[in-house]
């Protein structure tokens, strides 16, 4: 190994020509269907829309529930409440609230109005 003024030259490279890959272009004959019934399910079934995933756990709806029912909106109380247990701050509680409130709207209103009732009745 020593030193050259053109490594490219002292050493050349093969250059490797890339062969055109053979296309089927020809159709391949239509398969017989032993079993149109079941494809017939599976198509129904992949055209249904895809259900909602996204759910909260049990444990946040209670949390968030406790929270709104004993604060209101008062989320500094809501952070030094004994409940707190992963210590979340005002902020992570208000935003854990919202969440709630994005994944179920009719529940959070129906909760709400439950709260507003309880509160004349008092």
């Amino acid at each position: 190994m020593g030193l050259a003024m053109d490594p490219n030259k002292v050493v050349p490279l093969r250059k490797r020509k890339v062969k055109a890959m053979d296309v089927d272009v020809e159709v391949r004959p239509q398969e017989l269907v032993r079993k149109p019934y079941v494809l017939s399910d599976l198509e129904a079934e992949a055209s249904l829309p895809e259900k909602k995933g996204n759910t909260l756990s049990r444990d946040l709806i209670d949390y968030v529930r406790y929270m709104v029912e004993n604060h209101g909106e008062d989320y500094k109380a809501m952070a030094r409440d004994e409940k707190n247990y992963y210590q979340d701050t005002p902020k992570q509680i208000r935003n854990k609230i919202n969440v709630y409130k994005r994944f179920y709207p009719a529940e959070w209103q129906a909760f709400v109005l439950s709260l507003k009732n309880t509160m004349e009745v008092e």
